[in-house]
């Protein structure tokens, strides 16, 4: 009959194998054959562009600093290459709470290898890094707009922050260019159209501020959602906003002084927040990813999506998409941290790369492609971060 057991002390009364274990330990050993097969892929049979893909091999890389040492113990956060690729900006968490971040210098021999070095001066904050862009105010490349979410006592800020503040070498170091106090900033964008291209932008809880950082001058529109990725146009100063509401609109920088939202130029909507957006050379085409793993290309022109690219995998991360066009590429890392390359002509998907470490949301990778990865003189390859490891993988 029903009969009870008095468990005696010493004995182990859980079952160690829960379904949530027996799942982590089957997608554990689908990570390691994954990382075997991929250093077993071949190439037969490929188009030109997955011949790039499928033949790159991973390489770690050792971070050298103006001491020597190798700085290299915190795990990485962010990394965000500027647009020659030969400097990347990063964030790294530091172990006893905040974040540091800084510049990294790349350089690329002509025997194709990559050398790494970190520039001296590194900032330390205690608030949380929630976006970065690198920014044009006297040259390509000259700045970097930064978006930290407050803490406590400290407010949050956007700040523009010279290059060259990273580098005690510069005895010419000019000081803070632009910073304001705001509550959160969850997005940043820099424009390069030549009308507006001192103009930068940030969206924030329910509201879009637009400043130019030499005058001063702000804009501010009121929206009805929190504005989580934004991108400027290059030909037409317009810039698009994805929102957590999943709309995604766009302002014409333009028009001014409408105190309802007839500014909104074109509205369209995905069915989740969107966390990134890329518009294309041809800028009739716009990519927006969302937190149901959707990736969509869309024509602004009819606000209709014209392809979709399968795989990516997002919840409720806030994680962005690459472009790299003149290698036809789409580039999107998931919350179950692999990275994954699409052929954005035709939305096939190419080759799925597993992280290193084994999968946790505080160890998703960070990644950079560039068709020249290191300057002028590198080749194509993708730059990753996770944990405290930078590593590169590019061609053999």
């Amino acid at each position: 009959k029903n009969r009870y057991f008095r468990l005696l002390p010493g004995h182990n009364n859980c079952n160690p194998l829960t379904k949530e274990q027996l799942q982590e330990k089957e997608r554990e050993k689908q990570r390691n054959k994954m990382l075997e097969q991929d250093e077993k892929s071949s190439n037969v049979g490929l188009m030109i562009h997955e011949v790039k893909v499928s033949g790159m091999r991973r390489h770690k890389l050792e971070i050298q600093s103006i001491d020597n040492s190798n700085p290299n113990t915190d795990n990485f956060r962010i990394i965000v290459g500027d647009s020659a690729c030969e400097r990347v900006f990063t964030v790294n968490d530091v172990s006893h709470g905040g974040c540091k971040y800084g510049i990294m210098n790349f350089s690329s021999s002509s025997r194709g290898s990559l050398s790494v070095e970190m520039c001296d001066n590194l900032y330390f904050t205690n608030r949380k890094v929630n976006s970065i862009c690198w920014a044009s105010v006297n040259y390509p490349d000259s700045h970097v707009l930064l978006c930290l979410v407050g803490m406590a006592d400290t407010p949050g800020c956007v700040s523009l922050l010279p290059s060259s503040l990273f580098s005690n070498s510069n005895p010419d170091q000019p000081g803070m260019l632009c910073s304001f106090k705001i509550s959160t900033a969850w997005s940043c964008a820099w424009c390069l159209n030549p009308q507006f291209d001192k103009t930068f932008s940030t969206g924030l809880s329910r509201r879009v501020i637009m400043k130019d950082a030499e005058t001063g001058r702000t804009q501010t529109y009121s929206v009805s959602s929190d504005v989580l990725a934004q991108r400027f146009a290059l030909r037409v100063p317009v810039l698009f906003n994805g929102c957590r509401s999943g709309e995604i609109f766009s302002i014409d920088l333009r028009q001014r002084g409408r105190r309802d939202q007839s500014w909104k130029a074109s509205r369209f909507r995905q069915e989740s927040a969107i966390t990134s957006i890329h518009i294309l050379q041809d800028e009739n085409y716009l990519l927006a990813a969302d937190m149901l793993g959707q990736i969509k290309l869309w024509d602004v022109r009819v606000t209709k999506p014209v392809q979709e690219y399968k795989g990516h995998y997002n919840e409720h991360a806030y994680l962005p998409i690459h472009v790299n066009e003149p290698e036809g590429l789409l580039l999107a890392v998931g919350q179950d941290c692999y990275t994954r390359l699409w052929s954005l002509k035709d939305s096939h998907l190419l080759r799925t790369i597993p992280s290193p470490h084994p999968a946790a949301n505080d160890l998703i990778p960070s990644v950079v492609f560039s068709s020249n990865l290191g300057g002028c003189r590198g080749l194509p390859g993708l730059l990753m971060a996770v944990k405290h490891d930078l590593l590169n993988l590019r061609g053999i």
